[in-house]
């Protein structure tokens, strides 16, 4: 399977200016991913790149901005650079051997235990280094492996590759969204509408590995509309009835009780994010007031249509639900705010285009700060009256 950026675990390089992070990184994607020089600062914005690298396999690669950037526009950088932390599934600490472990070096090392990040120390610039033991000892905090390279010798660089490989073995964690649900010869119903603000010529991500993931458990998919589900059901009893959340209303009054029905969405909740912290935010939907403020978030930057889900339909639906002036802000892509104080709830798409990291980091800085959070499908299943129903998939299996 052709994983997507979403699924490829991100391993992203960290370390001050000039410790030779970007010739690092172009050194272990043997490619000029990232632009080289001996002036400071050079790297601006954080340079992301999918790619296959032996031994790690498919992988997102994130150079970085040194977190020692001076200046007003080095702390953008440097809370650019923070930000990468959000989405990082293996770190890598880069030092500059001639000079040392900075300060602020030893504050990346707080962030990546704080928030649970496996992470290596690597010795950079180790063939120019004339007062440090270049053989292999264990880190400054008695953990963690450390090595020693040279981006421009090429010292050690197979032996970085080789140490990520294997933080990757042994975090890997295999995860799916509905094949561990699934005997062979089970029948699932897709129902995909394809209306306004359905993507040109294609079905959108989270339909694509939910119909992977059947296919994977040779179980048989059956894709249709709303329009065409009730002469399905008429010759089929399938195990499970999976829908785009925005056609809930209509295909609730579809489905026969006795047939489990979800959502792609709801199913994305506990595949990406918190199930449990979600459904505590769709229960306070119905306690919103006149003025108070939502933000509606989505991960990905595609196109607005003119009867968009994020900006037109959910704002209109809690309107309508809640017979109250709710105001409301929209996020898209990689911008979420510092400080959400200000909301009094935040409604989260599936986030298909963010890895788990991410969504994961997102759902935990609403939790510090006391917001609600819930995602697109919960929401509307909630405003629908089949909460409950749509979870009964994940009754007697863990959930997130």
């Amino acid at each position: 399977m052709n994983l997507t950026k979403s699924e490829r675990p991100h391993i992203s390089f960290f370390g001050c200016t000039n410790s030779g992070k970007s010739s690092l990184v172009n050194a272990v994607t043997n490619q000029a991913l990232s632009v080289v020089s001996d002036i400071k600062g050079t790297t601006t914005d954080a340079v992301q790149k999918s790619m296959e690298i032996l031994p790690l396999g498919p992988v997102v690669i994130i150079d970085t901005a040194g977190v020692n950037d001076e200046g007003k526009l080095g702390e953008l950088r440097i809370d650019a650079t923070k930000r990468i932390l959000d989405k990082t599934d293996i770190a890598v600490l880069v030092i500059d051997s001639t000079v040392g472990m900075q300060n602020e070096d030893f504050e990346l090392i707080k962030e990546f235990k704080e928030r649970k990040i496996p992470y290596l120390f690597v010795w950079n610039k180790c063939d120019l280094a004339t007062s440090v033991d270049t053989s292999p000892h264990p880190s400054p905090q008695g953990e963690g492996a450390c090595l020693f390279v040279s981006a421009k010798t090429g010292k050690g660089v197979n032996e970085l590759k080789e140490a990520l490989g294997q933080i990757l073995k042994e975090n890997k964690n295999e995860k799916f969204i509905i094949k561990d649900r699934l005997q062979q010869g089970d029948i699932v119903i897709l129902v995909i509408p394809i209306d306004e603000s359905a993507p040109k010529g294609r079905i959108i991500l989270p339909q694509q590995n939910v119909l992977r993931e059947c296919l994977d458990a040779h179980a048989t998919a059956i894709c249709c509309q709303v329009e065409e589900l009730s002469s399905i059901l008429n010759s089929f009893t399938p195990k499970f009835v999976i829908t785009d959340s925005q056609a809930f209303n209509k295909v609730k009054e579809i489905v026969p009780e006795n047939i489990i029905l979800t959502s792609f969405s709801i199913l994305m909740a506990n595949y990406k994010g918190s199930l449990e912290t979600l459904l505590n935010g769709a229960e306070t939907i119905s306690a919103l007031k006149d003025g108070d403020k939502v933000l509606i978030s989505e991960g990905c930057t595609h196109h607005r249509q003119c009867n968009d889900i994020g900006t037109v339909k959910l704002p209109n639906w809690i309107k309508k639900f809640t017979e109250k002036n709710i105001d409301f802000d929209f996020t898209q892509g990689g911008e979420f705010p510092n400080d959400l104080s200000k909301y009094k709830l935040i409604i989260h798409c599936g986030g298909c285009m963010l890895n788990e990291a991410e969504m994961k980091s997102r759902i935990k800085y609403a939790k510090e700060e006391g917001i609600p959070i819930v995602n697109y499908g919960m929401t509307i299943a909630y405003m629908n009256g089949i909460l409950d129903r749509a979870l009964e998939i994940f009754r007697g299996k863990n959930i997130e």
